[in-house]
Parts: C-alpha cells; sequence; structure tokens
C-alpha cells in the first residue's frame, strides 16, 4: 500500500510542488507552522531517520542541496530557516515515509 507521500509524488492525491527531481519532491505543506513550511520528501521510500542505510547518506546529502536552494527560491536563507525531521511517534511523525520539514519566514525561536 502506498504512503500518503508516494501517492501526492505520483499524482494520486493533489500536493503543491515546489520542486522536484528524480530523488526528491518539495511541496507545501497543508498546514503550515510557518510563512514558509516546506516538506522534503524522498521518492525512495524510507519509513524514518532511524531506518537510513549507509547507501542512503548521498540522499540525505541531496536533501541538504535541495533544502539550500529552497531557502534561496522562498527568500529565507538569510534571515534564517529550520530543517528537521521528526523520527518516531514521539517525535510527532505521522506518515511513516522519510521527509524533511523547512520552516522559516519569521523568528522560530528556541526547541524544546
Amino acid at each position: 500500500m502506498k504512503t500518503l507521500f508516494e501517492k501526492i509524488i505520483d499524482g494520486d492525491l493533489p500536493g503543491e510542488k515546489v520542486y522536484e527531481d528524480d530523488k526528491i519532491v518539495a511541496i507545501k505543506d497543508k498546514y503550515p507552522k510557518a510563512p514558509v513550511h516546506l516538506l522534503l520528501i524522498t521518492r525512495k521510500v524510507i519509513p524514518d531517520l532511524q531506518s537510513v542505510q549507509a547507501e542512503d547518506l548521498p540522499l540525505i546529502a541531496d536533501v541538504v542541496r535541495v533544502a539550500q536552494l529552497l531557502a534561496k527560491l522562498f527568500h529565507v536563507e538569510e534571515e534564517g530557516y529550520r530543517l528537521l525531521v521528526n523520527n518516531g511517534p514521539d517525535a510527532g511523525q505521522t506518515i511513516d515515509h522519510l521527509h524533511f520539514h523547512l520552516l522559516g519566514g519569521r523568528p522560530l525561536g528556541p526547541m524544546g
């Protein structure tokens, strides 16, 4: 069964795509927590960060590259942004498909 993100990537469900390549798709978050709230989703289905294998590490580097690009496109590279991943239910992960949140556009304050 496809994850929610696979359905968005495949076009089976709507999602406002702002970037896509052969490894990563980025969409606007449906319930944004900041003026800029993007989800960077790996095309490869990896359930969570803990499931990343050594052969997946170049993909994580690609996520960082795309985050830097999107930060520039959405004009948050100067003032700052947050790139985070939730791993597991206690961290707030609700979809078992690796994805990173890029948040910015206002002061985000300390974490914790």
